[in-house]
């Protein structure tokens, strides 16, 4: 996951890639530190195109703001640059891989 702390940087890679996947998250959240390697671990083995990126909610609160992020860990998800979906608090990885394969496959196969 690529960590994005300018509200610059995260704007342009969500118009330039084709499907975006925004990790919301702290350091003082402990569901968070074990969900974000699960996460990866999902698109890397699954969903190897969609480009992943992790905000710190406290070191660029600006982001999360702008994103209307207001509890941790917050997964958004984005194909052509709209917003596709959005899951806070209580995520499964299950519900999140279900989500995700439609859409993925429809773009990239």
């Amino acid at each position: 996951m690529e960590n994005v702390a300018s509200t610059e940087r995260f704007e342009a890679i969500i118009r330039q890639e084709a499907a975006v996947l925004a990790y919301f998250s702290h350091e003082q959240c402990n569901v968070c530190k074990v969900l974000k390697p699960k996460v990866e671990a999902l698109l890397a083995d699954q969903f190897p195109k969609i480009k992943a990126l992790y905000c710190d909610t406290k070191n660029a609160p600006e982001i999360a703001a702008s994103q209307s992020v207001f509890a941790v860990p917050t997964i958004i998800v984005w194909f052509e640059g709209k917003e596709t979906y959005r899951f806070s608090r209580n995520i499964g990885l299950q519900e999140l891989e279900g989500a995700l394969s439609r859409p993925y496959h429809l773009f990239f196969d």
